[in-house]
C-alpha cells in the first residue's frame, strides 16, 4: 500500500511559479513511476508529467512542457512539479500519483495510488 501526500498549491498570480510536493509512503517508493495530473472545474483529470523510477525518461503533456519540470529524490521517497510561467488556465487541482505498472506513464489508468490532491489557483 502506498500513500500519496500533495502540498504547495495555493493561489499565485499569473506569471508567478510553484513547487508542488508529493511525499509517498512505503519502502518501494524507488521503483514506481510517479506522475501528475490536474483536474480543472467541470472537466476530466489530464496528464501533465511522469518520470520513471530512475529519472531517466520524463514525459510531458504538450501544454506544460517548457514551462514544468518533474523531478524526483528517491532518498526522501518525493517528486517535485515545479511550475513556472503560470497561466490562469493552469488553475485546477494537482494530484500526485503512483504506478507499478511502468507502462504507459502518460494514461491515468496506468496509475495504481492517487493523492487527495492540492488546489493551484492562478489569477489573472
Amino acid at each position: 500500500q502506498v500513500q500519496l501526500v500533495e502540498s504547495g498549491g495555493g493561489l499565485v498570480q499569473g506569471g508567478g511559479s510553484l513547487r508542488l510536493s508529493c511525499a509517498a509512503s512505503g519502502r518501494t517508493f524507488s521503483r514506481y513511476v510517479m506522475g501528475w495530473f490536474r483536474q480543472a472545474p467541470g472537466k476530466g483529470r489530464d496528464f501533465v508529467a511522469a518520470i520513471t523510477w530512475s529519472g531517466s525518461n520524463i514525459y510531458y503533456a504538450d501544454s506544460v512542457r517548457g514551462q514544468f519540470t518533474i523531478s524526483r529524490d528517491n532518498a526522501k521517497n518525493t517528486v517535485y512539479l515545479q511550475m513556472n510561467s503560470l497561466k490562469p488556465e493552469d488553475t485546477a487541482v494537482y494530484y500526485c500519483a503512483a504506478s507499478t505498472t511502468g507502462r504507459a506513464p502518460t494514461l491515468l489508468t496506468q496509475y495504481n495510488y492517487w493523492g487527495r490532491g492540492t488546489q493551484v489557483t492562478v489569477s489573472s
